[in-house]
């Protein structure tokens, strides 16, 4: 990437304010899971019961994407957003009243993460309107590298905070976050048209449909959307981290390296792959590096060894720098009036791919043992890639 492209997207005021709503959010939604986990399982003492509270605060994308992405191309996005994290406050808000019951608050959350589809697909709709365009892969790049760091720093921190404030006044964090990430947007960012012209009629009558029957129609669409998905592979070592450990003798505290190692090397990875890479070199390498990303999971299968593991994940995440460029070209692509229908229907695809790549690979561990599992997710990552 030319030298300053980070530092030419920061000096764009509506993307500074964009991406601090957005971290705002991030810190705030990491903090209200840990809270909600502690709270599930001091309410009920039941891991099934906060393993589906946890879930709530994920499981919702898939609904929303689809149904509610579209909203960010019927209205204004900024206005959108800033509805969305005020709606969501008032809901977290609501949450964090002691005693309240739990169908209620369960209920409550379901609905908090269903609004965060529309906001997430007009935040990412907004972005190729207010960067330039020799600086728009910078500043995904940015968002995507604040994403993931203020992901492992909300986990580490979570707990220190819920233990210091309690759950209850650790959510009532979460919902003071969302509503300053509204007011920050409303603040910076200037009002732009709605996307979807008065004309457009048909094709919001059309609603998710219309918006899949582009992204199917599109090649290159198609294409991106394929590489993207390739995650499901790649995520398979977070959810065997745990018996990964425990098969070769090591204690939680290796658990917790494991399942940091493809995050943190993503972290690495997207710094290096778009800060010395062209854009140009970053296009030719998509493919390759999309096959590639999957090979450090066959040699994990073949080199075992916590330390050869933390190693050899990390390099899947490195790898998968890919997916930044991947979603740039893709949000590029989109045109603007459609980019809410479509970018909710592609992050609705590539949670129930992470979901089930997940369920398999625990499903193979069981059958094959974790490293044959490992195997056989990096070698199927290699033949679809």
């Amino acid at each position: 990437m030319e030298s300053g492209a980070f530092r030419h997207a920061f000096a764009v005021t509506e993307f500074r304010a964009l991406w601090g709503a957005m971290a705002v959010v991030r810190a705030g939604t990491q903090l209200g899971r840990v809270a909600l986990a502690v709270l599930a399982y001091e309410r009920t003492g039941s891991a099934a019961v906060t393993a589906l509270v946890y879930a709530l605060t994920l499981v919702p994308a898939l609904v929303g994407g689809p149904l509610l992405g579209g909203l960010a191309d019927r209205y204004p996005r900024r206005r959108l957003i800033a509805v969305c994290g005020l709606a969501r406050a008032g809901l977290i808000a609501l949450v964090a009243v002691p005693g309240i019951p739990l169908p209620v608050l369960c209920a409550l959350v379901f609905a908090s993460q269903l609004l965060e589809s529309p906001a997430v697909a007009a935040q990412m709709a907004l972005t190729p309107d207010i960067l330039p365009e020799d600086v728009y892969q910078a500043g995904i790049a940015i968002q995507h590298l604040t994403s993931q760091i203020v992901s492992l720093a909300g986990f580490a921190a979570g707990g220190v905070l819920v233990a210091a404030v309690g759950t209850s006044g650790s959510l009532t964090l979460n919902a003071a976050a969302f509503a300053l990430a509204a007011l920050i947007v409303l603040r910076g960012v200037r009002p732009h048209p709605t996307a979807r012209t008065a004309g457009d009629g048909e094709g919001r009558r059309g609603g998710p449909l219309e918006g899949l029957r582009l992204l199917v129609s599109d090649h290159r669409l198609r294409s991106l959307l394929a590489l993207a998905m390739l995650a499901g592979f790649q995520v398979v070592p977070e959810a065997l981290a745990a018996p990964y450990a425990a098969g070769t003798g090591q204690g939680t505290a290796m658990v917790g390296l494991l399942m940091a190692a493809i995050p943190v090397g993503n972290v690495l990875g997207v710094f290096l792959f778009t800060r010395f890479c062209s854009t140009e070199a970053r296009l030719r390498l998509l493919g390759p590096l999309a096959c590639a990303a999957s090979a450090p999971l066959v040699a994990s299968a073949l080199i075992p060894g916590p330390v050869a593991a933390l190693v050899l994940w990390a390099l899947v995440g490195m790898l998968g720098a890919y997916q930044v460029t991947a979603n740039a070209e893709f949000v590029r692509i989109v045109p603007t009036e459609r980019r809410g229908q479509v970018l909710g229907i592609a992050s609705a695809a590539l949670v129930a791919a992470q979901g089930l790549g997940m369920i398999v690979g625990g499903l193979l561990a069981t059958h094959l043992g974790v490293t044959g599992a490992l195997g056989v997710a990096g070698a199927a990552g290699l033949a679809a890639g």
